[in-house]
């Protein structure tokens, strides 16, 4: 038995280092997000039921809506994280690793003058909103949530500059390592919270202080020490940012900005419109089910999201018949994953029960639209990740903000007209993002047999 596994470990050792060094790197990529991401699935199942047990189902629609708001703070990258993550690759692949540098420095000069502008007009005007008729709300929590939204906005634009280490890490091929920063802050945040359940009452704003403020701290240390070794090279310095190198960040940035716009309103507006029609206790059976089948998507990513910058280096260095083999060997992997979903689709009753017992019920209606989505946005990705990583751009973008106008009145029609419930905004979001599944394939064959004209090829 023992020279068995032996031997297997060698033939497993021996596949994950066969091919060409970007596939090697991919690989080990995949395999450690794999882990990682199995762990963090577990974690996040705990958490759910540790969050349901400290909050009642109003006060976890209610943090699950404010979440939904904050990432709307998102909005003041202006895809710069997007365009560094390009640009660094690039400058890389070509060993120009001074101007990779500049590139870092610039961003993070850029980031914090915007994250921190817009902090300051938040403190100032956050006395004179009500969160309580925003999040519809119990009134006699207005003060509560002003406190709990100013404290996860300052959070979070602490954690927007933090996350370019992850940036820079996933322009370099670590996305592993990015994955295992987000599962350390993940771990700290259910053990803290799970003290919170033994040791306090279900108060929002020790919640947030628990859920938000460890991520941040996690990424503080972590940029301390990979700037000061991986990294030394391109640590941000004052005496390398280039202001004049902001425009070739913003470009390709500002484009990636207005696409992440488009996704933030068609899946951060979902909480709002289903707490605003049928109130913040349905906005927690709408994100079960986005959790369970989340996880379909969280695997697919497993395989897509080490390959953006391995996408641009290859393209970069003209290798395609690369790129051509690892959309092969994806599609093959997105069959796969449409029979998961389908077998989980079948077994999700079950699921639900054995994970969150009677607490909250889920219609089959919103579990079978939910496979739907997942299986379309999957076969998307794996044409997008490489338009993304190659920095064609521009057909999405216009998808994308027509799509982006069309989701709101889209869900409220399937929602409250079709009488569909929450599950018809999940349909509206699906019918949106007709782009990934429909006009990425053909794009992607165009640009990758250089064809490509026009809008196709910007």
């Amino acid at each position: 038995m023992g020279n068995l596994l032996v031997q297997l470990f060698a033939s497993f050792k021996n596949v994950i280092n066969k091919g060409h060094s970007r596939s090697v790197k991919a690989k080990k990529n995949i395999l450690i997000y794999l882990i990682i991401n199995g762990i963090s699935i577990f974690i996040s199942l705990l958490m759910l039921t540790l969050k349901l047990d400290y909050l009642n189902n109003t006060k976890y629609g209610i943090w699950l809506t404010v979440s939904s708001f904050i990432t709307w703070l998102s909005f003041f990258d202006i895809g710069l994280g997007h365009g560094l993550r390009n640009k660094f690759a690039e400058a890389k692949a070509r060993g120009k690793l001074k101007l990779a540098r500049i590139y870092v420095s610039t961003t993070y000069a850029l980031l914090g003058i915007i994250i921190g502008s817009v902090f300051i007009l938040f403190f100032l005007i956050n006395p004179f909103i009500n969160w309580a008729l925003i999040f519809n709300a119990p009134p006699e929590m207005a003060k509560e949530l002003a406190m709990l939204v100013l404290l996860v906005v300052g959070f979070f634009c602490m954690q927007f500059i933090l996350d370019l280490i992850g940036v820079v890490l996933a322009a370099d091929q670590e996305t592993a390592v990015n994955d295992l920063l987000r599962l350390i802050g993940s771990i700290v945040s259910l053990v803290i919270v799970f003290i919170l359940t033994k040791t306090t009452g279900g108060a929002l704003f020790n919640f947030g202080l628990a859920f938000s403020g460890t991520s941040v701290l996690v990424y503080f240390i972590a940029s301390i020490i990979l700037y000061r070794n991986k990294y030394l090279q391109f640590a941000p310095s004052f005496k390398f940012v280039r202001f004049r190198f902001a425009k070739k960040l913003f470009n390709l940035g500002v484009q990636f900005f207005i696409i992440q716009i488009v996704w933030i309103i068609m899946f951060s507006t979902d909480n709002i419109i289903i707490s605003q029609l049928f109130g913040p206790e349905e906005v927690g059976p709408y994100n079960i089910a986005f959790k369970y089948f989340g996880m379909i998507t969280m695997g697919f990513s497993i395989l897509t999201t080490p390959l953006w910058s391995a996408y641009t280096e290859a393209y970069t260095r003209g290798d395609i018949a690369w790129i051509k083999n690892i959309n092969r060997k994806l599609k093959i992997g997105w069959l796969v994953m449409v029979v998961v979903s389908i077998i989980m689709l079948v077994i999700a009753p079950f699921f639900y029960k054995a994970w969150i017992g009677d607490r909250l019920i889920i219609p089959f209606i919103l579990s079978l639209l939910m496979c739907i989505y997942v299986i379309a946005i999957n076969w998307g990705s794996i044409f997008v990740i490489f338009l993304n990583g190659v920095g064609k751009v521009r057909l999405q973008l216009y998808v994308g903000i027509a799509a982006g106008i069309l989701n709101i009145p889209l869900s409220i029609l399937f929602a409250k007209t079709f009488n569909l419930g929450s599950a018809g905004v999940i349909l509206a979001t699906t019918v949106c993002l007709s782009f990934g599944p429909i006009l990425a394939p053909i794009q992607y064959k165009k640009v990758i047999n250089n064809t490509a004209k026009g809008i196709w090829n910007k």
